[in-house]
């Protein structure tokens, strides 16, 4: 371990990795059965057409006797270890339960979004080889069509299930190596790939939730990511049992209003959201005066504003972390006593214990050989896309994503590889274009990209979506470009700028650069 960190870090990651990544290690017993049965592990929050909340307690006793049932369910079904299940459900209580059971046969949790449509789910479970799916009534349609797939959904069939068997005698201790997850890339340079996650994984999530998010025993913690993608799968679902941390489960569609209220309400002292969140609340005035004790944010880097108004609206900055899914996070702006930092805007933060993180070759790269917590060991029977992120020695680990490390080891993420734009022989990352050109009042939501240009071998484009009562025109164009000339460099000035009603992103909100360019 490292020689620079406190002791009682040290020790952390020694009792992690000897609890998650043994041998006989059982997942159902290390993510609930090992906890107090009376303690809370999940407040699901569910919102009527009034707008008021309705909250309900589930406990790991709930939690343990439902699952054990339907893990008995899913085995009249067919359904044993190494098999693959795909569940496509919002945040509720039955999403908990079905991951679980699942866990407790020793078979593979596939995570669907509900936001897919259906050739996006059909790809998901004929590479995973699923032959099960557990849904809901909103979902189930999505499914017609594709052959082989048994469904089973969250309602009267589930409870049913659930009542009418007996529980499991004993869970399936598969090991640390064994698979939990399989979870598929977002697709935002390429096509999705799967992304095996074994159970020695929970280390990492444990860790991450201490030391990034400094999640404790007291807090009224809300990671608000959708479980359907690795954030809110890693640190909303499975880094919250694995520690022994409730979190909040909202079983509804995201907005300003819902999220101020459930903050007031609840006491929320610790969140957690994407980007495009916080960018989202930023514009509604109820949005103020709150005392957050933490809050965070990963999937996109953090402009500057976001931050800066945080700590007026929320009573805290927002710290910025950085990692991919493949991984989790694993460089942040730590939250935890022992390890937090000044904030430097921009800066994605330092290197979280358990992985030893540089730059090579410009991209942020993992040392394979001095990060116990790293678990990625390839994609799913894509050998040629595995080795495509090793360095010819197998030593580093290539994210892909360009970056810079500074003489204090702080990180600051640059762009994706294949966005940098390269003009007259200058790298230009778009995200520090991005992070000028956002602070312009009329600015709502915005992207660069490079365009191919004869002279210059690119130039920079601007996509620009306005606020609802500016009319993007060639005045506000020059505006914009005389924005970036002075507020980052002359030479890196948008030759463009389009003003559009939206961009195109994921369904987990990162922005799909490589549809811009195709315009």
């Amino acid at each position: 371990m490292s020689q620079t960190q406190p002791p009682a870090v040290d020790a952390a990651l020694t009792e992690w990795l000897t609890t998650f990544s043994a041998a006989d290690a059982n997942a159902a017993h290390l993510l609930v059965d090992r906890h107090d049965p009376s303690a809370v592990a999940f407040t699901q929050i569910d919102v009527d057409e009034q707008g008021e909340l309705a909250m309900t307690d589930l406990t790991y006793g709930e939690l343990a006797a439902e699952s054990k049932r339907l893990a008995t369910a899913l085995a009249a079904q067919g359904i044993s270890q190494g098999d693959t299940v795909g569940v496509l459900m919002g945040k509720r209580a039955e999403l908990v339960v079905s991951l679980l059971a699942i866990a407790r046969l020793g078979a593979v949790y596939i995570p669907l979004f509900t936001a897919f449509a259906t050739p996006a789910i059909e790809m998901r479970l004929t590479g995973g080889n699923a032959k099960l799916v557990i849904t809901e009534d909103s979902q189930v349609s999505k499914l017609d069509g594709i052959e082989g797939i048994t469904t089973i959904v969250a309602g009267p069939q589930f409870s049913a299930l659930i009542e009418e068997s007996e529980p499991i005698a004993t869970s399936v201790a598969a090991g640390g190596d064994a698979p939990l997850v399989l979870i598929f890339t977002s697709g935002t340079t390429g096509a999705p790939k799967g992304v095996p996650v074994p159970v020695r994984s929970l280390a990492a999530f444990v860790a991450y939730l201490t030391y990034g998010l400094d999640v404790r025993a007291d807090d009224v913690f809300w990671n608000a990511a959708d479980p359907g993608w690795a954030y809110g799968l890693y640190y909303g679902i499975l880094g919250p049992l694995a520690a022994g941390r409730r979190n909040i489960l909202l079983h509804a569609g995201f907005s300003a209003a819902v999220t101020s209220k459930l903050i007031t309400e609840l006491g929320v002292t610790n969140f957690a959201a994407a980007p495009t969140v916080y960018r989202s609340i930023k514009t509604d005035p109820a949005i103020s005066g709150f005392h957050l004790r933490r809050a965070s944010s990963a999937g996109e880097p953090l402009t500057p504003d976001v931050i800066t108004w945080s700590v007026d609206a929320l009573g805290t900055e927002v710290r910025d972390h950085y990692g991919q899914t493949e991984h989790g996070m694993f460089v942040n702006n730590h939250w935890h006593d022992d390890l937090r930092k000044d904030l430097i805007p921009g800066s994605m933060g330092y290197a979280m214990p358990g992985f030893s993180v540089d730059v090579v070759d410009g991209q942020i790269a993992i040392d394979t050989t001095a990060s116990p917590l790293m678990w990625f060991t390839g994609y799913l029977d894509a050998p040629e896309k595995t080795a495509q992120r090793y360095t010819d020695d197998g030593r580093w680990y290539l994210t892909g994503d360009t970056g810079r490390k500074d003489e204090e080891d702080r990180f600051f993420f640059t762009a994706r590889d294949d966005d940098v734009i390269i003009m007259a022989g200058y790298r230009i990352g778009p995200f520090d274009v991005e992070s000028v050109l956002i602070t312009h009042p009329a600015v709502i939501d915005v992207a660069v990209v490079g365009r191919p240009d004869e002279l210059r071998g690119e130039v920079l484009e601007a996509f620009v979506v306005t606020a609802d009562d500016v009319e993007g025109d060639a005045a506000l164009e020059a505006e914009l470009q005389q924005l970036v000339k002075t507020g980052f460099a002359a030479h890196a000035y948008p030759r463009t700028v389009h003003f559009v009603d939206a961009l195109p992103k994921t369904p987990s909100g990162k922005v799909q650069r490589f549809l811009l360019r195709q315009r």
